[in-house]
């Protein structure tokens, strides 16, 4: 993980943030073109009602009607926090390229186990073990304090 990598996961950060701002869960995910230029960036907005709203998933639908299948495995997602399992999933099948996640789904388990968040419906899987053919990289330890803090907030709304 170089310095471009964590600007983009810093940007990643902020727009969980805006979710969190929102009303909805803080996740926020950005992809970069095989040149590194920023294509596309989303949040949750898991707050409609549709669980199905996270970043990762619209930016898998996104790269799939925008960019031929050399420029979608060329390309790297960002994202403030790892992929769950249906992210993953579109993930592999749209054939998008690395995944850099500030925060790991080991250490948001772990937060919202001692938030006494209710346990997900979803199993708590790495990425690797949906899709074990997906280069990653994180969890980047200079922003988990960032991640958590926004878990925290989440949890302590109303």
């Amino acid at each position: 993980m170089d310095d471009n990598d964590i600007q983009h996961l810093r940007r990643c950060v902020e727009l969980a943030a805006e979710a969190l701002d929102a009303g909805d869960e803080p996740f926020g995910s950005l992809l970069t073109g095989p040149d590194g230029a920023v294509l596309a960036e989303d949040r949750n907005r898991v707050g409609t009602g549709d669980s199905t709203r996270h970043p990762e998933f619209e930016l898998a639908r996104w790269s799939a009607g925008n960019l031929s299948p050399t420029d979608r495995a060329s390309s790297t997602v960002y994202t403030s926090g790892e992929h769950c399992p249906m992210c993953s999933a579109a993930h592999a099948w749209v054939g998008l390229g690395r995944i850099v996640y500030a925060s790991s789904s080991a250490q948001l388990t772990q937060w919202l186990t001692e938030l006494g968040a209710p346990p997900s419906p979803v199993a708590s899987l790495s990425i690797n073990q949906v899709a074990p053919g997906i280069e990653t990289d994180g969890p980047a330890p200079d922003l988990a304090d960032d991640v958590r803090a926004l878990h925290v907030r989440f949890r302590a709304q109303p």
